[in-house]
């Protein structure tokens, strides 16, 4: 016989649940009134239990998980929210919970999450201890492709086991890896990100692995590489589906054996790194089609995190224009605001740069739009506003000299959609010469596609 708990400040919800989940050889008791469903949890013995987390009382879900795993460490608390945000989602693992389901809920996934949360408290005992995952930040988005994003993170945030991160250019790749890292065991430690994609294929078994003095005309001293830069702590390789098949062999290499040789150096150093990859290309194909190595996918991939695109999570758009227009206008120290029709058209929009080229579009419209309020007139052309040349608002508002170059160098990366080559191509300019002239005005080409 199972015992479950359900809490819900809707009485309904919990008929409904506990309709759901009815079965002759289950005891299954529902609590509307949240300080009872408190009570009940810390004083009688649950197998499971469903709860929201918004009861809208001084209780929440949270509150009912620990204390019914305090009155049984193995029962199975899954969590229902209408909100899924970041902090709630990553919290309830953290604290526990076998599951997070965000509402609207699908009835089959209910029904299936609820009989492996019964089946792993009716397990035997082995004396298995679970730690509590990291909290994860560093990120927005409240829907359920993200909630499932924030779970990844923090049950692999204190694993030591190699991360692959997937997603197209511009969905925040980069902010999972510095999440992984910041909420778990390493992160007093460095951080370290090489897109493996800027740095000229000659230089970077140098730039990753470090080199003696005297090993190449030039190294004029011992050099540290990333690896050893990164030490006690994480080596974030984006773009690593860009790296030639030799330098694979000694990624394989350095993570299979744990150690890494400097370029000319004499003897290998003990590697204590977490490796966490990303890539926006697929690498299965890559690998069916040589150009990516079998074995080192096998390795990088132990646990895999699907970054969705913006598209995918359409809802999340409002939220993330509220922040970046927030930021644009502390930014620029301009005060704009957001017509309706505007958050609309944008929230439209399929936007193939993804969650970079929304927040490029944002500023962009706080530096050009020329009233308080940005109007669907003011988006671009493909977005429902009018096509507008650059020129015609460039000096609004007299811009200094580096503010003119930041525009055009952002006008000119939207132009070539983030092609790095490209764009320094158009500039006159070459690739090191772009990321030094972007990052001096903050600007972040990491994970940008090579078309």
């Amino acid at each position: 016989m199972a015992d479950i708990l359900i809490a819900d400040d809707d009485r309904e919800t919990c008929q409904f649940i506990a309709e759901l989940l009815s079965s002759p050889d289950r005891r299954i008791v529902f609590e509307s009134d949240p300080a009872e469903a408190l009570r009940r949890a810390a004083n009688e013995r649950f197998d499971a239990v469903i709860s929201d987390i918004n009861l809208n009382a001084p209780q929440s879900g949270l509150d009912v998980l620990r204390a019914a795993r305090r009155r049984n460490p193995r029962c199975q608390v899954v969590l229902i929210s209408g909100f899924g945000t970041l902090e709630t989602a990553v919290e309830a693992v953290r604290a526990g919970a076998f599951d997070y389901i965000s509402k609207p809920f699908n009835i089959a996934q209910v029904k299936a999450v609820v009989e492996r949360a019964l089946a792993q408290a009716q397990a035997p005992d082995r004396g298995e201890i679970r730690r509590e995952p990291a909290l994860a930040g560093g990120l927005l988005g409240r829907t359920a492709p993200m909630l499932e994003v924030y779970k990844q993170i923090a049950l692999a945030a204190d694993a030591e086991a190699p991360v692959l991160i997937i997603g197209e250019s511009g969905t925040g790749k980069e902010l999972v890896a510095k999440a992984i890292h910041a909420h778990g065991r390493r992160a007093q430690k460095p951080f370290v990100a090489v897109n493996c994609g800027a740095i000229a294929e000659t230089l970077l078994e140098s730039e990753l692995f470090g080199h003696a003095k005297g090993s190449f005309t030039g190294a004029v001293s011992d050099s540290k590489g990333f690896f050893e830069q990164a030490r006690g702590g994480t080596i974030f390789l984006d773009e690593i589906g860009e790296t030639s098949p030799a330098l694979q062999v000694k990624l394989l290499r350095a993570i299979e054996e744990g150690e890494i040789r400097p370029v000319g150096a004499a003897r290998a150093f003990a590697l204590d790194v977490r490796v966490v990859a990303a890539t926006n290309v697929e690498l299965e194909r890559a690998v069916a089609e040589g150009r990516f190595r079998q074995d080192l996918f096998y390795r990088v991939s132990v646990v895999v995190i699907r970054v969705p695109p913006l598209r995918e999570r359409r809802a999340d758009i409002p939220l993330l224009v509220e922040a970046f227009l927030r930021q644009a206008c502390a930014r620029t120290g301009r005060e704009r605001a957001l017509s309706q029709p505007a958050l609309e058209a944008l929230a439209a929009h399929d936007w193939p740069g993804n969650v970079r080229e929304l927040e490029n579009t944002i500023e962009r419209l706080v530096l050009f739009s020329p009233g308080t309020t940005i109007d669907i007139a003011d988006l671009p052309a493909g977005m429902g506003g009018r096509s507008v040349p650059v020129e015609e608002r460039l000096f609004d508002g007299l811009p200094t000299l580096d503010e003119v170059e930041r525009r055009y160098l952002l006008h000119v990366l939207d132009a070539v959609k983030g092609n790095r080559t490209r764009a320094a191509d158009v500039l006159g300019i070459d690739r090191r010469t772009l990321y030094r002239m972007a990052g001096r005005f903050g600007i972040d080409l990491a994970g940008d596609v090579e078309r």
